[in-house]
């Protein structure tokens, strides 16, 4: 999710998650289905608010006119209290939106706690369901059953400075391994900068070398429950060829291990740095700092060239509240406000990346700087673990970790993997 538009993104890094599970909630699916009163919604509040509430307002004037006895109150609210704003309205129906925005990392949580409405059903009837990018549709699915829509999606590339490249006679990665040795070349002959920017607290950039591979961060058995799958042969590969980029000749740990996806992005947007994994949602961001002019953006490589390595997919989704005694009014807005129209303006107005292949291919056309993002889409993304216990993972910090004390040499790869599996799996364990 975004932190603002991506929260975890956030305008320019990706998806905080909340610290805590909700409790589980008290509430049963409302009896009444009412098509007539106050439609509520909530959405995320953004640091440059206009542009999004301006789209939302034209969703809201085209959904009232054509639901006569209809009104859509709209409030915005801060992500970073959403867990708390959540926990309160899954037990308290006088509280609870009808529709909201949540981030598809808290899906599982959410569900758990029982405060959302299954909508399977009605998103198979949606005449538009059937254009959403597979990948991303699953981002919303629970044990089998649809609990939203995707609303946008935030996936990361390779940035690179093309000056930099040319100036030293590199050619562009065309894969994991030639990223580390294109880093490292760069960083020998300019001492002043990293040869890629790779935060030891940059969990997402660090997912996709793990999944490139093979690797996985858990499997699923045929009962639903979840094993960490850290410490294959081909995840323990993955997470070294990430951490090998935290190293003295290419982002040293004492400098490095430390930043977050925000943190690492900076450091490109400042000039100090030759590459970095950045998420669409950072775009806007360099082409308006220093190095807007001399950098370039391709999907991140796979381990042979012609691949592209799985990225994680971020986003944040539309869902109805179990509460809501107007389910089929709150399915309608989802659904409008969800659909390609509006997608596709909230795109041009924030730069969300829709979630449906059409649109994602009609706005690349238009705009070709987000083609890398679209052909990572289009090669298959990968996500967390469908399940509660990923809240307390990642509030735990266990991926994090896992690469900071392998990046500064406080333990091997074997030694990291075996902890970090440890406990994830006591989270796993412990989840409802």
């Amino acid at each position: 999710m975004k932190k603002s538009r991506l929260a975890a993104f956030g305008v320019a890094a990706l998806l905080a998650l909340t610290a805590c599970a909700p409790t589980q909630s008290t509430i049963t699916e409302a009896e009444n289905d009412e098509s007539t009163g106050t439609l509520r919604v909530w959405l995320f509040s953004e640091v440059n608010q206009d542009p999004k509430a301006a789209v939302v307002d034209e969703a809201v004037a085209e959904f009232e006119a054509e639901h006569d006895g209809v009104e859509v109150d709209v409030q915005y609210i801060p992500v970073d209290t959403r867990a708390e704003r959540f926990n309160a309205a899954f037990n308290d129906p006088a509280s609870a939106p009808d529709v909201a925005e949540f981030g598809n990392t808290d899906i599982a949580s959410y569900v758990a706690a029982g405060g959302l409405a299954d909508v399977t059903k009605e998103v198979e009837a949606w005449d538009e369901s059937g254009d959403l990018t597979p990948s991303v549709a699953a981002t919303t699915e629970i044990d089998g059953k649809t609990y939203g829509v995707p609303w946008f999606i935030g996936v990361r590339a390779l940035y690179y400075r093309t000056d930099v490249l040319s100036e030293l006679g590199l050619e562009v990665p065309t894969t994991l391994a030639e990223i580390e040795t294109t880093a490292r070349a760069i960083r020998a002959a300019k001492p002043e900068m990293v040869g890629i920017a790779a935060g030891g607290a940059y969990q997402y950039a660090a997912m996709p070398f793990l999944w490139a591979g093979g690797g996985a961060l858990a499997t699923q058995d045929d009962d639903g429950a979840y094993t960490s799958a850290l410490t294959t042969p081909e995840s323990r590969a993955g997470v070294t060829a990430y951490t090998n980029l935290l190293a003295d000749d290419i982002c040293p740990s004492a400098l490095c291990a430390e930043w977050t996806g925000s943190a690492s992005v900076q450091q490109f947007v400042a000039g100090t740095a030759g590459m970095v994994v950045g998420g669409d949602f950072n775009r806007k961001a360099v082409d308006e700092s220093a190095v807007g002019a001399t950098y370039a953006i391709v999907p991140l490589p796979g381990t042979k060239a012609g691949e592209i390595a799985p990225a994680f997919a971020g986003g944040n989704n539309l869902g109805v509240f179990k509460s809501s005694e107007r389910k089929s009014l709150a399915v309608d807005f989802m659904t409008l406000l969800g659909g390609k129209k509006y997608q596709e303006k909230m795109f041009d107005a924030m730069g969300n990346l829709p979630t449906f292949t059409d649109v994602q291919e009609k706005v690349a056309a238009a705009t070709p700087a987000i083609e890398p993002f679209t052909e990572t889409l289009a090669a298959g993304t990968e996500f967390v673990p469908a399940t509660p216990a990923w809240t307390q993972i990642d509030a735990q910090g266990d991926i994090k970790t896992m690469l900071q004390t392998v990046a500064t040499k406080q333990a091997t790869v074997e030694q990291a993997t075996e902890t970090a599996a440890a406990a994830m799996d006591k989270a796993f364990a412990e989840a409802p």
